[in-house]
C-alpha cells in the first residue's frame, strides 16, 4: 500500500520493568512432539539434565504460557499442556495464585473481525485468547478452576494445571492455548510447562504406582538441547504423596478413546523427557547485521510490569515542571515507543524486551515483544499556551523503523494484516470533571493510525492527568506507540 510519513518527535518510554520473573514459555509455539517446554527445575536425578534450567522463583513471579496444537492424518488426540511447581528446598511453602487465565482459540476465544475501537467495560468483547486472557487479567480475575493458593511439603511436585488443546473435531485441525498465571511464594520454588498427548483411555487400569529413572523413547540433541522424540513410558493410578491441584477446570476431550495425564504421569515426563518439538529456526545474537531471526522465548524472562511516568525532559527545568507533559505543538506529536525491541528503536536505542536470566540455546535471547507484560503509563497533560488547546491520546502501530526520531510511517490504506488485538484501559477526568475509566478493546493493522483512547479540552495553564494500561498480548506484533497530539 501506498505510504505516508509524519512528522512526529518520537521518544523512547521512560521507566522500566520490574525485577518480577516470570516463566516465558512460546518455544515451540506450534507443538507436535511432546516434552518439556520449560523446566527451571534442577538438572540433578533428570534423565536430560540439560533440559533444566535450575532457576529459584521466590516471592512474587508470572507463568505465561502461549501454544499452538496441530493435528495430523495420523494423530488427532488432544494435546495436553501441564503446568508443575516444584519445591526444591526442606521446608514447606505456599504459593498463593493472585490472578489468572487460560482460553482456546476454539471455542473460547475465535479469531474474529472486529472493529478498530470497541467499548469492553464489561470484558466481552476480544478476538483470540491473548486478546481475552490480558482482558480478565487487566481486571485482575482469577479463573474459578484456580486454587487460592496451594501448599507444597519438601521435595514435592504438584500439578498446578492440565490444559488440553483439543483439534480432532475443528477443520483445519489448529488450536491454540494462551495461559497467564501471577503467584507469590512463601520460599524458593521451581516451575515448569509441558507439552503431553492425551493417553489411551484404556491405559489407566492399575491403582498405585511407584517412580523409578526409567524412560521410554530414545532421546536426540538439537543446537546442543535434548529433545525427546517418543514419550515416557505411561504410568497408571495415584503415587502416594503427590498432589493433582486441578485438571484444566474439569474440561476434557469428549473422545472416550482418550483421557487427561494424571499427575504421576506429568511429573515421569518431567524426570524423563528432553524439550518438546519440533525445534524452531535458532535466533540470531543481539548486535548481528544482517538478516534477523528473533526466535521464539522458552526461559525465564526479567519484568511483569512496565511502569511510567511521561514527562518533560528535565534538561534545565525545575522539579515542578519535570512533574508535567507539555502538551507538543499543534503540527508535531510526540509518540513514545511500545513494546520496542532490537532493530526496532526508531532511532531511539531503546530495547524494551526484557532479559533472559536462563534460556535454552536454540530460543530467543530476549523477550522480544514482552507479551504479558503490565504497561501502567502515566501522562500528566499541561497546557502551556496562552489559549485553550485539543489534546488526543492513541495507540498507534506505525511501520517498524531503526532510524529515525523524526517522524513516522503509515500505510494509507493499511493491509488486512493485524500487528495488535488486545484491550486498553484509561483512565482520566472528563471536561466536565467527572471520573472516567474506559475500557477499550483496540484492533491495529499494519501501519495502521489508531482511534483516540482520550480527547481532552484544557484551558490554557491546565494539568489534567491520563493513565494508560494494558498488557501487550500474545499474538500482537511489536512495536507500537502511544501518541499525544493537540489541536488549536
Amino acid at each position: 500500500p501506498p505510504t505516508v510519513i509524519e512528522r512526529h518527535k518520537v521518544a523512547a518510554l521512560p521507566g522500566s520493568l520490574d525485577d518480577v520473573p516470570m516463566l516465558n514459555s512460546n518455544s515451540p509455539e506450534q507443538v507436535q512432539e511432546e516434552g518439556i517446554l520449560v523446566s527451571t527445575c534442577p538438572p540433578e536425578g533428570m534423565k536430560c539434565p540439560e533440559a533444566h534450567l535450575n532457576y529459584k522463583f521466590d516471592g512474587r513471579f508470572d507463568i505465561f504460557a502461549h501454544h499452538v496444537a496441530k493435528g495430523s492424518a495420523d494423530n488427532l488426540r488432544t494435546l495436553f499442556i501441564g503446568i508443575l511447581l516444584k519445591n526444591p528446598g526442606k521446608q514447606k511453602l505456599q504459593v498463593k495464585i493472585l490472578s489468572g487465565a487460560s482460553y482456546l482459540s476454539q471455542p473460547d476465544a475465535p479469531f474474529v473481525a472486529r472493529a478498530s475501537i470497541e467499548s469492553n467495560d464489561d470484558g466481552a468483547v476480544f478476538s483470540g485468547p491473548g486478546s481475552r486472557i490480558t482482558s480478565d487479567m487487566l481486571r485482575n480475575k482469577r479463573a474459578e478452576w484456580l486454587p487460592e493458593k496451594i501448599t507444597i511439603l519438601p521435595g514435592q511436585t504438584v500439578v498446578l494445571a492440565s490444559l488440553p488443546i483439543p483439534v480432532k473435531t475443528l477443520m483445519p485441525r489448529l488450536n491454540g492455548r494462551s495461559t497467564l498465571i501471577r503467584l507469590r511464594s512463601t520460599g524458593p520454588v521451581c516451575a515448569s510447562t509441558l507439552a503431553m498427548y492425551a493417553p489411551a483411555a484404556l491405559a489407566l487400569e492399575k491403582p498405585v504406582i511407584t517412580l523409578d529413572n526409567s524412560c521410554a523413547g530414545s532421546v536426540k540433541t538439537v543446537a546442543g538441547v535434548p529433545v525427546q522424540a517418543a514419550p515416557c513410558d505411561r504410568l497408571s493410578g495415584s503415587a502416594p504423596g503427590l498432589n493433582a491441584v486441578n485438571n484444566a477446570g474439569g474440561v476434557s476431550s469428549a473422545d472416550l478413546s482418550e483421557r487427561a495425564p494424571v499427575p504421576e504421569e506429568w511429573i515421569k515426563m518431567l524426570e524423563c523427557s528432553g524439550l518438546a518439538g519440533p525445534r524452531e529456526k535458532p535466533a540470531t545474537p543481539p548486535g548481528t547485521a544482517g538478516p534477523f531471526v528473533y526466535g521464539r522465548v522458552a526461559g525465564v524472562s526479567k519484568g511483569s510490569s512496565w511502569q511510567a511516568q511521561l514527562v518533560d525532559p528535565s534538561d534545565n527545568q525545575s522539579k515542578s515542571k519535570r512533574t508535567r507533559l507539555t502538551l507538543p505543538d499543534p503540527d508535531e506529536p510526540v509518540s513514545y515507543l511500545i513494546a520496542s525491541l532490537e532493530k526496532g528503536t526508531f532511532g531511539t536505542g531503546e530495547i524494551q524486551s526484557a532479559p533472559l536470566p536462563v534460556r535454552y540455546p536454540d530460543t530467543a535471547f530476549r523477550a522480544n515483544g514482552n507479551y504479558a507484560v503490565h504497561y501502567q503509563l502515566d501522562l500528566p497533560l499541561f497546557n502551556n499556551a496562552a489559549s485553550q488547546r485539543d489534546v488526543v491520546v492513541r495507540l498507534e502501530s506505525p511501520l517498524k523503523s531503526d532510524t529515525t526520531k523524526e517522524s513516522l510511517s503509515y500505510y494509507d490504506p493499511p493491509p488486512a494484516k493485524v500487528f495488535f488485538r488486545g484491550t486498553v484501559l484509561a483512565c482520566f477526568i472528563d471536561d466536565n470533571g467527572s471520573e472516567q475509566r474506559c475500557f477499550y478493546h483496540l484492533v491495529l493493522n499494519q501501519g495502521q493510525h489508531g482511534e483516540p483512547l482520550v480527547k481532552l479540552r484544557l484551558k490554557s495553564g491546565e494539568q489534567r492527568n491520563v493513565r494508560v494500561e494494558f498488557l501487550y498480548p500474545p499474538d500482537a506484533t511489536p512495536p507500537q506507540v502511544l501518541t499525544v497530539e493537540s489541536h488549536i
